[in-house]
Order: structure tokens, then C-alpha cells, then sequence
């Protein structure tokens, strides 16, 4: 693949650094489809606005190697406005959830209109160029790197994404060398030591191993990482974007945002955060039913995205429908479990029960309260029949 370039109309470039946008996703069950565009029309406003010369997307495009039809539409969108309506280059590389064969498709030609999209061993150490009379920066895309692929392409004996990712630099600092007075920016979509992860990052272990030392990118002006979904800084120049959007509860306490990115002559010139357009709070709420229905204290997070962790002793009926009248974003319900109602309970105690008795108290201990007359009758009537009928097979 040939390097790319594009000369600059100031001696500052420009990156808007984002990833993990995993089009396609749902939380917990309810379509992220809305969300993702209102973050897409806000990327184009920035790109355009900020006067980016490149958003730069650190993998996971999609949520699955077979995304839907609507979440490529987005894609589809998204590149094109960012080239047409904010007249600024994309650049993007694959993920571990992305299928290269497939977000691949057409790169060549897109590299044309300024959409750069990198999958695979083939372009690794190929910069896209930016340059004017005083500037120059080579930003090298590393597309997430299956251990095996890096064997078979580089003779990489070392079977682990640290491997494969120093020999993609060694790779990236062969050409670097070449370029006198370049100044350099990395993408790259790894599990960086120092990364704090959350539960809904995919794991991307091989044999156990899957961190990569900061000091693999040692001598890089600015590297943009993709895989965590959390925003975070590991040093000045080493950073992840995190997701645009939640995935999960375990995300509640993240702000997200992309990283508007400075570099000069000189190198890194400044790092902004720019929030994301995130359609609700997450709120993680906890108290029995009848706390979480009446206490003032939960009144800020009514129209939140709510998980809710029930405290009651003894479950309480119908919890879900009762907190969705005060919580209509209610996505996630959490009860005591039965294992921990019986822990008190002796085990042989438990065995000496008939199945009638077994069942019995397990509807006492679910309800809060024992079968009536009727409804014992009824379960002994069952299990008669099925006792009959068993004997007569």
C-alpha cells in the first residue's frame, strides 16, 4: 500500500483521537443505534469546527466481526461526512472485535478520498504523511495483530501481542528513520500495561499473556490506543480515548470523550478532552424496594440508565414493574439470590423434605410467606399425577 500524504495549511496538526465505537451494540438489551448517530453528527461538528486534520479510530469500529446492516450504515456515514462535510482524513484501523476482511473492503479506493483503513501485517511501518513548509508528522496505524499473523508474516517466534506489537515498531522505526525531521504519532489496539479495564472489554489473552509494556512505543510523539473503554492516561503521549458511549454498568463512573491532539514542529504541543454526547447518566442505586420507591435520595437519577441492587430480606413481588414507574430507564435488576437465603439452612435438613415440602418452603422463602390451603392442596395433587404417571410408562 502506498504512503498517503496531505500538505497542512498551518504548522500544527491536528488529530481527533477516538475508538471502541462498537456500532452495533446494545445495553443491556435496549438499541445504542440513536446514541451512535448523535455521536457521529457531534464528531463531524468538532472535525469541522477544531479544524482536525484527521480523527484518528483506535479499533473496534464494530461490535462483531458480522455487524448489522444498520451499524454499517453508520460507518458508511460517518466516513463519508467526515471527508465531505468536515473535509478532514480518517484514520482507522481493526480491532479484536472487527473482521479485517471485512472492514477492509475497498480501502484502496477510499484512501482517495482521505479514509484510510488498515487492517492486517501487509501496511504496518506505512505512514500517512502530513507536511507544509516546517511540519512534518508520519502517522503510523498498527491494526490489531493476532500473534499467529505476525509468526507467518514476520517470524515472530514469540506467540504474544507484546510480540507481535515490537516487531510492528521495529517495523514503524525501520521507516521513521528515513524521514528526517518527522515527528511521529502511533494508533494502536492492545491491552497497554499500567490500563485499567472494565467487563465489557473482550479478552485478548494468547497463552495468558496479553499486556504490552508502555516502553514498546518508547521515542513516539503521541501513540492513540484503542481497547480500553475507559479514557485514560498512562503517560503525556500514551493515552486511550475509551468508548464514546457505556457498554455496561462497570462503565458508570466513566467520562466519555475523544482526545482533541496538538503536535508541532517541536512535537506534542497540547492534549483537550472533548466530552462525548452521552444520552443519560448511569446510575448504580442499591436499598429494598420500598427505599429505592420513596427516599428523595434517588430523585437525580429518575431518568438515569439504572441498575439496581435490591436489599430486601425476602424477595419482594413484582420488583421490576413497581421501580419502572420511577425508573423508566430502568435496564438492569439485581435480587438476592436464594443461595444466599439458605445459607443458614442445614443442608441434611433440606434433604429429609419431601418434594412437596421441598417446594413449599421454597415458595415460603421466594414469597415471604407460606402457601395457603388451596395452593398446597394443588401442589400435592401434582405431584400425585406425575407420580401416577410415572408408574404407568
Amino acid at each position: 500500500m502506498p504512503q498517503s500524504s496531505r500538505v497542512l495549511t498551518s504548522a500544527l496538526v491536528r488529530f481527533l483521537h477516538t475508538s471502541d465505537w462498537h456500532l452495533g451494540r446494545h445495553l443491556h438489551g435496549l438499541s445504542l443505534h440513536d446514541a451512535h448517530q448523535a455521536f457521529i453528527d457531534h464528531l463531524v461538528d468538532v472535525a469541522r469546527d477544531e479544524q482536525v486534520d484527521a480523527v484518528l479510530i483506535a479499533g473496534d469500529l464494530y461490535d462483531r466481526a458480522v455487524p448489522p446492516p444498520d451499524a454499517v450504515g453508520l460507518w458508511d456515514q460517518a466516513q463519508t461526512r467526515l471527508a465531505l462535510e468536515a473535509e478532514t482524513q480518517v484514520i482507522a484501523i481493526a480491532g479484536n472485535h472487527d473482521s479485517p476482511a471485512r472492514l477492509g473492503v475497498g480501502s484502496r479506493l477510499l484512501e482517495r478520498a482521505g479514509v484510510h483503513v488498515r487492517v492486517g501485517t501487509g501496511a504496518v511501518g506505512t505512514p500517512v504523511i502530513f507536511e507544509d513548509e516546517s511540519t512534518r508528522i508520519a502517522c503510523y496505524p498498527i491494526p490489531f495483530l493476532e500473534p499467529a499473523s505476525a509468526v507467518t508474516a514476520w517470524g515472530v517466534e514469540d506467540r504474544s501481542h507484546a510480540a507481535a506489537l515490537r516487531a510492528a515498531m521495529g517495523r514503524v522505526r525501520s521507516d521513521l528513520v528515513t524521514r528526517r525531521g518527522h515527528r511521529s504519532v502511533v494508533m494502536a489496539h492492545a491491552f497497554v500495561s499500567g490500563g485499567q479495564s472494565c467487563d465489557t472489554e473482550r479478552d485478548i489473552s494468547v497463552g495468558g499473556v496479553q499486556h504490552v509494556p508502555g516502553a514498546t512505543f518508547e521515542g513516539v510523539d503521541y501513540v492513540a490506543l484503542g481497547h480500553l473503554h475507559g479514557r485514560q492516561r498512562l503517560a503525556d503521549g500514551l493515552r486511550y480515548s475509551g468508548s464514546p458511549l457505556p457498554f455496561s454498568f462497570s462503565e458508570a463512573a466513566h467520562v466519555k470523550s475523544s482526545y482533541l491532539v496538538d503536535l508541532g514542529v517541536d512535537g506534542l504541543r497540547g492534549v483537550e478532552e472533548i466530552p462525548a454526547p452521552v444520552p443519560r447518566r448511569m446510575a448504580r442505586l442499591a436499598g429494598t424496594v420500598e427505599e429505592l420507591l420513596t427516599s428523595p435520595t434517588y430523585r437525580a437519577d429518575e431518568q438515569c440508565w439504572v441498575e439496581a441492587t435490591l436489599t430486601d430480606s425476602v424477595r419482594p413481588m413484582a420488583p421490576h414493574d413497581r421501580l419502572k414507574r420511577r425508573f423508566p430507564h430502568l435496564l438492569k435488576l439485581v435480587v438476592p439470590s436464594l443461595a444466599a437465603d439458605l445459607d443458614s439452612r442445614d443442608v441434611a435438613e433440606l434433604d429429609r423434605l419431601s418434594p412437596v415440602e421441598l417446594t413449599l418452603d421454597f415458595v415460603a422463602q421466594v414469597r415471604g410467606r407460606p402457601a395457603d390451603g388451596d395452593e398446597t392442596a394443588l401442589l400435592q395433587h401434582a405431584y400425585d399425577e406425575l407420580r401416577r404417571l410415572e408408574a404407568t410408562r
